[in-house]
């Protein structure tokens, strides 16, 4: 059937330094500066995981949502990339977008109650940019992830020691964007180019599927994804077990943490919930927590603040390996 589609041709662009940001250089958080306090008892046991697999060689994969980069975590993950210690970083399709504009004008971040009204929201000219490197992407053979921060790296955006896409393109550590076509602001302009935005996406998660492959020994981290994370991690986990198996080789002992804000209430974490529990259906429960790691792996959840749970691995990984 010949449906209508919608004309892109008529949207008005407008450019970043029109919006009011709700985030900006303010609100990164230095390495030295004070965090929220935050204790856990497993969290020791997995900062020595965390340690051990870098001593061995071995991968630690941080799958993140983009609120890591919208309270300020930046330099936190950055200098793990630095010292070695994070091996991959994995992201939605709104961590470029919010690494981009924080990277190019020190800001990002819209009230979508504010612009919607308006018909603004996302419509900013400067951010879809982020689409030609796409393209651009597309057409080398690379992903999304490398795609953008290339751009970022090579053009010296005032801000570019904030992006962790250009820390992964300057430092050769792959930092892969995993997207739903639809979902981001970028997806609204006329220069998004849908075979590109697949292409480039579906080549980071072969990326990402050879880093999994090689979880053998290693840990990974889910921070603040209840979809992206654990559904890509799944794929993934499963297309490298498929080639393991056949090789007579295992991917079945290495650690898996959960960090995010939902009470799980009194529940063994190791054990999935019935389905007529409703938290059967979160994902990093059944998925990262159960399981993938119940032939011989472990797993731990935290709860709190990214803003206090992520800076206090930092320091306990930092301190095992000092």
């Amino acid at each position: 059937m010949p449906f209508p589609v919608f004309d892109r041709t008529y949207l008005k662009l407008k450019p970043l330094a029109e919006r009011v940001h709700d985030m900006g250089l303010p609100q990164i958080i230095n390495l030295d500066d004070s965090t929220p306090p935050f204790a856990h008892p497993d969290l020791p046991r997995l900062a020595q995981r965390i340690a051990a697999a870098h001593r061995q060689g071995g991968q630690v994969i941080l799958m993140m949502g983009a609120h890591m980069l919208k309270v300020g975590l930046s330099r936190f993950i950055i200098d793990l990339m630095e010292r070695g210690i994070i091996t991959h970083v994995a992201m939605n399709g709104a961590g470029p977008i919010h690494d981009f504009e924080l990277a190019l004008v020190g800001a990002s971040t819209e009230s979508v109650a504010r612009y919607i009204q308006a018909g603004q929201f996302g419509l900013w000219a400067d951010t879809g940019r982020i689409n030609d490197a796409i393209v651009a992407g597309a057409k080398d053979g690379v992903g999304l992830g490398e795609a953008v921060g290339r751009v970022i790296e090579a053009e010296k955006f005032p801000h570019s020691d904030l992006s962790v896409l250009a820390a992964g393109y300057r430092l050769g550590i792959p930092v892969t964007v995993h997207v739903g076509i639809g979902y981001d602001i970028i997806h609204e302009h006329p220069n998004c180019d849908g075979a590109a935005l697949g292409q480039t996406s579906y080549h980071d998660f072969l990326i990402i599927a050879h880093t999994v492959s090689k979880l053998q020994g290693g840990v990974m981290l889910n921070f603040g994804t209840a979809v992206m994370g654990p559904e890509v991690y799944l794929k993934a986990l499963a297309m490298a077990r498929n080639v393991a198996h056949q090789r007579g080789e295992k991917i079945n002992q290495f650690t898996t943490a959960v960090f995010d804000l939902l009470d799980l209430g009194e529940v063994d974490i190791h054990t999935e919930a019935p389905k007529d529990d409703p938290r059967y259906y979160y994902r990093p429960y059944k998925t990262i927590l159960v399981r993938t790691v119940q032939d011989g792996g472990e797993s731990f959840y935290f709860r709190g603040d990214h803003r206090a749970t992520f800076p206090a691995l930092y320091r306990g990984v930092l301190g095992e390996l000092e």
